[in-house]
């Protein structure tokens, strides 16, 4: 073999094995990007440069106003939930429940706040508060909180305590945690009579400052809401967040409100 052959086939050798090994290589794994949280201001100025007039500013102590809440979600039945309100230009409050927020996995949450929905700490596990010992109350309350801020921005003012079971330590932690206790004096059972009619037909009992008790994990609960919305539309109600509910006169940490 001739001086130089050698010295080409070693060359070509490592030039198709070179070859190889860059075809075998796997391709690094794309990681989804993670929406970053949303800053409530910036939010709110991206609102309303989009919808004028928003935000709104109703007065309730002279007009007739009802705050719609829903609790346990968010669900599967939320989206179409929102899709309702949306339509009625109608606001709402919704009290969270921590695991649901983290199954859901802030998706749902981003949209209540950017269609202007109020949020509210139902705990993270939907557990009776007035059980639990101090160190489990607070962390229930504390890691729902935090998970809500991580994902929006946004820390709550009120808080609602599952099943409305309150006493004098519920009440002393919410202080704490700067939430007022939001409970109803409209309870349409719609956690245990699934008909629509009779949950809207309930719900048409309420009155100026009224808080409607509602839960947005019910399929038939979500269906009532159309015709709820109809009727207490034609008696003149705006529906309002209990925030815009309370106006100026605003709630106070860990105290127990069930009506304007």
């Amino acid at each position: 073999m001739r001086g130089w052959a050698l010295p080409l086939a070693l060359l070509a050798l490592v030039s198709f094995a070179t070859q190889v090994v860059r075809t075998e290589l796997p391709e690094p794994p794309i990681v989804p990007l993670q929406p970053p949280p949303i800053d409530p201001g910036v939010l709110a100025r991206r609102l309303a440069r989009l919808q004028p007039g928003w935000p709104r500013h109703v007065d309730c102590g002279r007009e007739k106003c009802v705050a719609l809440t829903f609790d346990d979600g968010p669900g599967r039945h939320t989206g179409r939930l929102l899709d309702l309100l949306s339509e009625r230009d109608a606001k709402a409050t919704f009290f969270v429940v921590g695991e649901m927020v983290a199954a859901d996995g802030g998706r749902t949450l981003q949209r209540i706040v950017a269609d202007g929905h109020e949020l509210g700490n139902h705990s993270w596990s939907h557990p009776a508060l007035s059980e639990l010992r101090r160190k489990e109350l607070h962390r229930e309350l504390r890691h729902t909180g935090r998970l809500v801020r991580r994902l929006t921005g946004v820390t709550m003012q009120v808080m609602r305590p599952p099943y409305g079971l309150t006493d004098k330590r519920v009440a002393a932690e919410a202080r704490r945690a700067g939430m007022a206790q939001i409970l109803w004096n409209v309870d349409t059972f719609d956690w245990r009579d699934r008909e629509p009619e009779i949950v809207a037909r309930r719900a048409w009992r309420a009155r100026p400052g009224s808080i409607i008790l509602m839960h947005d994990i019910h399929r038939t609960s979500v269906k009532a809401v159309p015709a709820l919305l109809d009727a207490l539309e034609r008696k003149g109600f705006t529906f309002v967040t209990v925030s815009d509910l309370y106006g100026d006169r605003s709630p106070l940490p860990g105290r127990k409100y069930m009506r304007r």
